[in-house]
């Protein structure tokens, strides 16, 4: 089994009690001696910050795709590295082989390297301390657990599921949580040699310390970086851990210590809820004789209506994100948020290098963070505004995606051989409302397509305009497109500033609209045509919608000639219902 049976009565959500701090839990026999400050550590707490560098680790199973908690556990050992120096490794605990899921360790890679998590050691990339699969690290394990056996802190138990299945009822039908008895701790030395003589199956059990007794003090007591001073104080005291199964393979809690020593782990950051392992872990490296690393146990994250986040919420697997299609520097962004603080200031974009920069141990919070789209959702909006308003080779591929995205409307959009610059302009014209480049084309259709102009939307446009006038506006600014000096704006770059050149085109066409009304004695149209029927007149022409990006933005896009047709065509429109 993954977990064996120590702090088992523990891991039930019924025994979890909060302690002084809101929304601060931990496990009924473990008690933080910290003092109540919500999100921030208190300032007479002591420096948690590495003196030097630091090996770390992101240690997934491979039971599922990978999630926002285990990304946030990722990242914030990633960050750490890279913050004091040192090396992230990725090692993937596969011991419990029943429930592996195919595809998922492709999966966990290629997320961290979505996410730009670059990991120093690992699959695929070796280093002195692989290999980087447990399942790959059996005679390891196995050395490592006779030795506790040799040294007399371990023993075999040939107890069979049978009896250890009554253990566990006896003590449910007494309302005690369920523990081993020891029986085989008091087996004979003759006894063990005839049982292994017939060959009869054992496991290998821990003989896991009392935290009662003074000289498990270190056991017992301990600091987590995260809810600081810790003691476990449950009066039955430890389980007697099984660390290696009748099948040769090891338990969870065996392979995590032994790979943390020799991969020289020195902080492990992990999931809250290997809190209540720590003691064992502690009294397993203790066992050994190695040092043990510094600990950080991470809050959950939490759904917005209080329940635990898992792997089967919508809002829990990465994938789901990724074909959502948020930016990994939003996500990133996102994630690091979810229970780290920069600490002063009100900053919320970052980008990972800045991250790298800023990312420190003592901003870890102990409370529990809900996962709101929304808030991800604004952040994706401004990496997005930011990433296609740069020169660089992100901008193009997220055009070139907003393309292919297009081609689902208009077919054959995306082979045209500027259908790339085309969508980066879009892009940047449309960025402060955008959330996804999917949005693009449902947002402003007209951009790649002739825009209806027989809808009421349509019409609402250009209500305020009266009939008279209409023709005579539209035939001005065709006029005046024929008059424009300078470059035609197809060759454009998309830059909003070059917009300023139609920043007079409305006015003069109003003018020339008077003109022309006047001189063939239009009655109704003696008095100067406002400059706002000539906008009206251009975005209905040009877009057949009611708001949109401004109108010099929009003859900045358009080419002459493709300006000059929705014009013609809007004269066409209007004529056409004067004649009804």
């Amino acid at each position: 089994m993954l977990r064996t049976r120590l702090f088992s009565a523990l891991r039930r959500p019924s025994v979890l009690r909060s302690s002084r701090c809101l929304n601060t839990h931990t496990p009924a026999n473990l008690h933080s001696h910290s003092q109540c400050h919500g999100d921030a550590h208190s300032k007479t707490r002591p420096s948690v910050e590495p003196s030097g560098p630091v090996r770390v680790r992101f240690a997934p199973s491979p039971t599922g795709m990978l999630h926002l908690g285990g990304l946030r556990t990722a990242l914030f050992n990633y960050l750490l590295s890279r913050r004091y120096g040192g090396e992230f490794i990725l090692r993937i605990e596969d011991t419990d082989q029943k429930r592996l899921v195919k595809g998922a360790v492709d999966n966990i890679v290629r997320t961290l390297e979505w996410a730009g998590l670059t990991f120093d050691e690992g699959p695929g990339k070796p280093g002195d301390v692989g290999p980087y699969f447990q399942s790959q690290r059996g005679d390891l394990y196995r050395k490592h657990a006779y030795q506790l056996l040799e040294k007399g802190a371990a023993y075999r138990c040939f107890c069979g599921s049978h009896r250890l299945e009554s253990l566990r009822a006896e003590a449910a039908a007494q309302g005690r949580p369920p523990m081993y008895d020891r029986r085989c701790l008091h087996l004979s030395q003759q006894q063990i040699d005839e049982k292994l003589r017939v060959g009869e199956p054992y496991t290998i059990r821990f003989i896991a310390p009392n935290p009662a007794d003074p000289g498990s003090a270190d056991v017992a007591q301990f600091y987590d970086i995260v809810h600081e001073n810790m003691r476990f104080r449950g009066p039955a005291g430890f389980d007697d851990a099984v660390l290696l199964k009748s099948d040769g393979l090891p338990t969870y809690h065996l392979a995590n210590v032994v790979d943390d020593h020799f991969m020289r782990i020195t902080h492990v950051l992990r999931g809250e809820e290997w809190l209540i392992s720590t003691p064992k872990h502690r009294a397993l490296f203790m066992a050994f004789g190695w040092p043990v690393p510094q600990y950080a146990h991470l809050p959950l994250l939490m759904n917005s209506d209080g329940s635990k986040l898992s792997k089967r919420n919508r809002d829990g697997p990465l994938q789901g994100y990724i074909d959502a299609g948020y930016l990994p520097s939003a996500v990133v962004n996102y994630t690091a948020l979810l229970g780290w603080h920069p600490g002063s200031g009100d900053k919320e974009l970052y980008e990972l290098a800045e991250l790298e920069q800023a990312f420190s141990l003592g901003g870890l919070s102990r409370s529990k963070s809900a996962v709101s789209r929304d808030r991800l959702d604004w952040l994706n909006k401004q990496h997005l505004q930011k990433a296609v308003s740069s020169d660089s080779a992100q901008s193009r591929d997220l055009a070139a995606i907003a393309a292919s995205e297009i081609d689902q409307h208009v077919p054959g959009f995306s082979r045209l051989p500027d259908a790339t610059d085309t969508a980066l302009r879009a892009l940047r014209m449309c960025s402060d409302r955008l959330t996804f480049t999917r949005n693009l084309f449902d947002m402003a259709p007209y951009l790649f397509s002739n825009p209806d102009l027989g809808t009421e939307e349509a019409e609402k446009t250009i209500a305020k305009v009266p009939l008279e006038t209409r023709t005579h506006l539209l035939q001005a600014a065709i006029a005046q497109l024929k008059t424009m000096a300078g470059p035609d704006p197809a060759s454009a770059t998309g830059d909003k500033a070059a917009s300023k050149r139609w920043s007079g085109f409305a006015k003069d066409m109003a003018l020339a609209a008077s003109a022309s009304a006047s001189s063939n004695s239009d009655t109704l149209a003696q008095k100067p045509v406002p400059k706002s029927h000539a906008m009206m007149m251009l975005r209905f022409a040009l877009t057949g919608q009611s708001t949109g990006p401004k109108i010099p933005e929009l003859l900045e896009f358009f080419d002459s000639r493709e300006t000059t047709s929705r014009l013609e065509r809007a004269v066409q429109k209007i004529v056409a219902e004067s004649l009804q």
